[in-house]
């Protein structure tokens, strides 16, 4: 299975993603599309969405895995995060690819077993479940291929859990 993480941001919006093969986890791709902050926002989103969709038809996913938006301090910070997750989901969603959304702390729990990890915990984490030479950063991008590992986590976890029901 292949899974590509998106970390949505208008600025920043991080990807990465992470083959399963057997029953080890690789990094397959890894970095962040960014926007001109000076531009306007529809400008903003256009070249996003043309963004997202150069990543979708380059790496091909099995499935495509977004952070789930829950709450922000900020509701400017909010609103763009949410329009880059919109793009997001829509990319994935007119090319037949199935989506999947896990909140922060789903994800922090999956990773490091603490919901509450921080940035550093989860770089450092996924630096080991992924054999990186180095923590990956910025945390955008840590966050993605993340995101990308805590679905191949409980994919193999549900698979596990059917193969032992069908044996008893």
């Amino acid at each position: 299975m292949f899974a590509l993480g998106i970390d949505p941001g208008l600025s920043r919006c991080g990807y990465g993603a992470v083959e399963q093969r057997g029953g080890s986890l690789h990094a397959v791709a890894v970095g962040h599309l960014s926007t001109p902050p000076d531009r306007p926002l529809s400008e903003r989103l256009g070249t996003l969405l043309g963004d997202l969709e150069d990543l979708m038809d380059e790496v091909r996913p099995d499935v495509v895995v977004v952070e789930r938006v829950l709450f922000q301090v900020n509701a400017r910070t909010a609103m763009s995060v949410g329009q880059a997750s919109g793009l997001a989901l829509a990319v994935a969603a007119r090319r037949g690819c199935p989506v999947v959304q896990y909140s922060p702390n789903e994800v922090k729990q999956a990773v490091t077993g603490y919901g509450s990890a921080t940035k550093a915990q989860v770089q450092r984490m996924v630096q080991v479940l992924l054999d990186l030479a180095e923590p990956p950063k910025p945390a955008d991008r840590a966050d993605a291929l993340a995101l990308a590992v805590c679905h191949l986590s409980g994919a193999r976890l549900h698979a596990a859990a059917v193969a032992a029901g069908s044996r008893s």
